[in-house]
C-alpha cells in the first residue's frame, strides 16, 4: 500500500503498549502491507506498528534481505549471556549506542491467516525480535541504556534537527 511517516522521540504512541490484534480484517491487513512496504526500504531491519502510529501489536522485519511480518509477536525466548551491543532506531533517527541485548531470540505469533508464526534466531535477528517486541511493550531502547548513556542520549536528542 504505503511506505508510511516513522513517527519519533516524543510521540505518545512510542510510550504505549500496543493492543493485540483480535480480528483480521481489512484494516489488519492494510497495516501488514505499510508495514512491509516501510520496513523496505534500505538501512532497516525491523518496523513496529507504533512507529507509524499504530497501536497495534504487529511488526515487520528485514533480516538480510528476508521480509516477514508477525501479528501478536510475543518474545518467548532468549538466551546466551546478555551483552552490550550497537543499536540505533528509526524512531530515534542519527543516534547509535549500546544497548543490552540477549544473542538469541525465540519470538511466537501469527500471521494473516491465523497461522502460528516462529521467528528465532541469533545476531541481528535476535536483537531486531527484541527491539520490535520492546516497542509493541511502549519501550524504546533508550530505556534500556545506562544512566549516563541516557542522560548523553537525551542530550543528543535535544541538540537534534529533528526534535
Amino acid at each position: 500500500m504505503a511506505v508510511r511517516p516513522i513517527r519519533v522521540f516524543g510521540d505518545p504512541v512510542l510510550k504505549s503498549v500496543s493492543a493485540p490484534i483480535d480480528e483480521i480484517d481489512d484494516g489488519v491487513r492494510a497495516l501488514v502491507r505499510d508495514l512491509v512496504d516501510t520496513v523496505e526500504l534500505p538501512g532497516r531491519a525491523g518496523v513496529a506498528a507504533p512507529q507509524i502510529g499504530v497501536g497495534l501489536r504487529a511488526f515487520s522485519y528485514n533480516i538480510d534481505g528476508d521480509i516477514g511480518y508477525v501479528l501478536n509477536p510475543v518474545l518467548v525466548e532468549v538466551s546466551g549471556e546478555p551483552a552490550a551491543i550497537g543499536e540505533g532506531c528509526l524512531s530515534v533517527p542519527g543516534l547509535w549506542h549500546d544497548a543490552v541485548r540477549y544473542p538469541w531470540a525465540k519470538v511466537v505469533g501469527m500471521d494473516l491467516d491465523g497461522n502460528e508464526v516462529v521467528l528465532e534466531g541469533e545476531g541481528l535477528l535476535a536483537q531486531a525480535l527484541q527491539h520490535e517486541t520492546d516497542h509493541l511493550d511502549g519501550t524504546l531502547y533508550l530505556d534500556r541504556l545506562t544512566k549516563e548513556q541516557r542522560r548523553d542520549a537525551m542530550r543528543e536528542i535535544r541538540e537534534s534537527d529533528w526534535f
